[in-house]
């Protein structure tokens, strides 16, 4: 049964400080996930924290040693999956909690009862597998904050946790000193007032294999990107033809803020003019519809050209109010 959802008062900003070491791990009692730290993280229910970050939650993603970008979650997808575990060979302890060598003989060490060895016991498991994705709101702040930073943010600065919750207050605040009071505007306006906890009737139940996907920014998202299709054709807006399967429909509003696709809402761009157009490194104006480069993007001529370029299709008014927000939101 679903618990009742009180719509009336919002939930307090949540954050969350997320681990994508790649290789650089510490934990050797997995074998990692694939995450992709501007777009989407991937981690499993054996993982402390495993079933609390919720779609609308603040996503910090580090390397260990410094804060790679921030963003808000837009969707959670989960999977039933089988996971290989690592475990020590000791028949007194076999643990998970092993760490993996690079340069000492045996590889591994048992960080409970201290055993060094070179081969684990390996044991398969049958867990949930999650993935949530960011890649609408992410925010490049690579180097801006440190580890001793990130910690102390934390609501526990001593964790050692993969996924552990952030102060968001002292985070935010944290941000806003370093100069990156654009981020804090940005995910602001991207996280939602109040989000369905993941036993509400939000939660949807997708076939072939899924157990559960909770989805906030895509509901309708095919239908949107059908109607952007029959209306322009196979058009990248910024940078014309391009075959179907790279265009994306790509809003000119924060889906994640009105939850609606409107009709003159979007256009198609292709994908990586389409990520580059979120992050505010492309703008237009408005007003004679030319193409806005951001100076970042001035050392790679495939966008340095289209500065000044006027947009390959013809816009609805609306649309053109949408571009001027978006305008007022990266270049005022």
């Amino acid at each position: 049964m679903c618990q009742a959802v009180d719509m009336s008062a919002p939930r307090p900003p949540r954050a969350w400080l997320l681990m994508a070491a790649g290789d650089d791990r510490q934990h050797g009692g997995n074998t990692g996930y694939d995450d992709q730290a501007d777009a989407y993280y991937s981690w499993d229910s054996t993982v402390n924290n495993y079933g609390k970050i919720e779609v609308g939650d603040t996503v910090a993603i580090w390397d260990k040693r410094k804060l790679l970008g921030v963003s808000v979650v837009e969707e959670i997808d989960v999977t039933p999956a089988e996971k290989m575990l690592l475990r020590c060979p000791n028949p007194a302890c076999g643990r998970a909690g092993i760490k993996a060598r690079r340069n000492l003989s045996p590889r591994y060490r048992c960080q409970d009862c201290q055993l060094e060895f070179d081969e684990p016991r390996v044991e398969v498991q049958t867990v949930r597998e999650y993935r949530s994705r960011h890649d609408a709101a992410w925010t490049s702040l690579d180097g801006l904050l440190g580890a001793e930073q990130l910690r102390s943010v934390c609501e526990s600065p001593k964790s050692q946790l993969s996924m552990r919750p952030l102060d968001w207050n002292a985070f935010r605040s944290a941000l806003e000193d370093a100069g990156a009071s654009r981020a804090v505007s940005r995910i602001q306006g991207r996280s939602p007032d109040f989000v369905y906890p993941a036993n509400s009737p939000v939660g949807i139940t997708i076939p072939s294999g899924h157990t559960r996907s909770m989805v906030r920014v895509r509901r309708g998202q095919q239908q949107f990107r059908d109607d952007l299709l029959a209306r322009f054709g196979s058009l990248c807006a910024f940078t014309g033809r391009a075959p179907a399967r790279v265009l994306d429909a790509g809003h000119l509003y924060s889906y994640a803020k009105l939850g609606q696709h409107h009709k003159h809402g979007g256009l198609l761009l292709r994908k990586d003019i389409h990520r580059l157009f979120d992050d505010g490194w492309l703008a237009v104006r408005a007003g004679n519809l030319s193409v806005d480069v951001a100076p970042d993007l001035e050392d790679f001529p495939q966008y340095a050209q289209l500065h000044e370029q006027r947009l390959k299709v013809d816009l609805a008014p609306q649309q053109q109010e949408w571009l001027e927000q978006h305008w007022e939101e990266h270049r005022a």
